[in-house]
């Protein structure tokens, strides 16, 4: 499933054609993905111009001058292709500006659109119980230590919870808690002050070199421009199950299922 990083290498990649833009067209081939496609999609961004693109979590966001946003949600294998050859079977929405055409193709349709009043964001109800984003101000070490005291639920656990943070997904929660010498199946309510020192920063470099590197390209997913993500090549713990951790600890990486999803960590030098 596409992650924050991916999502934000899919933002800026289409910023850099649709900002500004005048939206001339709308296609939809199909009435809905995971959800119904809004009644009055077509009739609210055709002829609206484009004043900005956003990030909320995992949600994309295209903000439109007819105080209406377009947000998108990737699902399992959504991503959007810019000036495509044709329009597949799975290409579902397509925008059609004067000089470029924006397909969003999801062959599984767990992806979704929805169309907002921009003044409502904040209340729109996937956004309203959201906590911090990871990249933004508001996490903090305070914030974690008031968001997790007395919760006996693993760190790991907590971190995937979008009322703690905002946007976290397994491979970064993974490669984060590496990063921060945590051991994953810890009480997130035991945590030290040390070990959130460690954490904050720690979420925040994983997420930056990701989204550097343009995300992970795990099985569907692509930039909008078509190229892969690089940032897989650089895990030191996810889906590395049986290999010598990259740190000096001479360990071996471990996978645990938590919650239903697969954990990978050091238990060497993750404590």
């Amino acid at each position: 499933m596409p992650e924050l990083p991916e999502v934000e290498t899919t933002v800026r990649g289409l910023a850099h054609h649709l900002e500004g833009k005048r939206i001339e067209r709308v296609v939809l081939n199909r009435p809905d993905m995971r959800f119904p496609f809004p009644p009055n999609l077509v009739q609210v961004v055709t002829g609206a111009s484009v004043v900005g693109l956003g990030r909320r979590a995992k949600y994309g966001l295209i903000h439109t001058d007819r105080a209406a946003t377009i947000v998108f949600h990737l699902g399992m294998s959504g991503r959007w292709r810019i000036d495509p050859d044709g329009i597949g079977k799975h290409d579902h929405l397509v925008l059609e500006t004067a000089g470029h055409r924006f397909a969003l193709c999801d062959p599984r349709r767990f992806g979704f659109v929805d169309l907002v009043d921009r003044e409502a964001l904040d209340a729109w109800p996937a956004f309203a119980a959201m906590g911090p984003e990871p990249l933004g101000p508001g996490l903090t070490v305070e914030h974690l230590r008031s968001a997790l005291k007395g919760r006996t639920a693993s760190i790991k656990l907590m971190l995937l919870d979008q009322r703690i943070v905002a946007g976290l997904g397994n491979i970064y929660v993974c490669e984060a808690l590496f990063r921060a010498r945590i051991d994953p199946r810890k009480a997130a309510g035991k945590l030290s002050r040390p070990a959130l020192d460690r954490l904050v920063p720690a979420i925040r470099q994983v997420l930056e070199e990701a989204i550097k590197q343009g995300g992970s390209s795990l099985r569907d997913y692509a930039r909008p421009s078509g190229e892969l993500g690089y940032f897989a090549s650089r895990f030191d713990v996810y889906d590395r199950e049986g290999q010598p951790c990259r740190a000096p600890c001479k360990g071996t990486v471990r996978r645990i299922v938590q919650g239903g999803r697969s954990t990978w960590f050091c238990p060497s030098c993750q404590r």
